[in-house]
């Protein structure tokens, strides 16, 4: 093995669980996530050389984001989240919500392009430049997909007759 290759298979020891579960937010199904954070693997390692260690993470979520994007423009059928996730950490009970299994196929019913600026907003934390950098597009639109896409998951959680669990705050604001 060369030295390329040894840096990479750590990289992606490293990281593979990571990308799976951004794939997973993106996705809702544990077996697509996993072939999502595959594929963007494979095309990393095509372009290993010009990747640098500080930036791998940035390079590996817009490859994620955008193979994800990908398949929804071929029209891959959508399938439907799993219940649980396998090998989930333990979080500790901070305030978090409940009835996550409703948000998450909430967040599934969000159209494709608007569930990616949310996952990569609120769930993986990165500004709206961050946002508009992976995606190829302005700042003006990631703040409009934001938008759209908030009020989309608002709805298909919950009827708003004030017993459905409250977003996180941000998502309150319209971020």
């Amino acid at each position: 093995m060369t030295r390329r290759d040894d840096e990479f298979a750590e990289y992606f020891s490293a990281r593979f669980d990571f990308a799976r579960r951004i794939a997973f937010a993106l996705c809702g199904n544990w077996n697509e996530a996993e072939e999502l954070a595959q594929n963007a693997f494979v095309k990393i390692y095509a372009h290993w050389r010009r990747v640098r260690s500080e930036t791998a993470d940035a390079y590996l979520r817009t490859v994620l984001t955008r193979t994800f994007l990908d398949t929804k423009r071929r029209g891959r059928a959508r399938e439907e989240p799993t219940e649980s996730p396998p090998d989930r950490p333990v979080v500790q009970d901070t305030g978090a919500i409940e009835d996550r299994p409703a948000l998450l196929a909430a967040l599934q019913k969000v159209p494709p392009r608007q569930r990616a600026v949310i996952v990569l907003r609120f769930i993986q934390d990165l500004s709206v430049e961050q946002v508009a950098d992976v995606l190829g597009c302005t700042t003006g639109t990631v703040k409009s997909q934001t938008s759209r896409g908030l009020q989309a998951l608002r709805q298909a959680y919950g009827p708003g007759d004030g017993n459905t669990p409250a977003l996180h705050p941000a998502t309150r604001a319209g971020c």
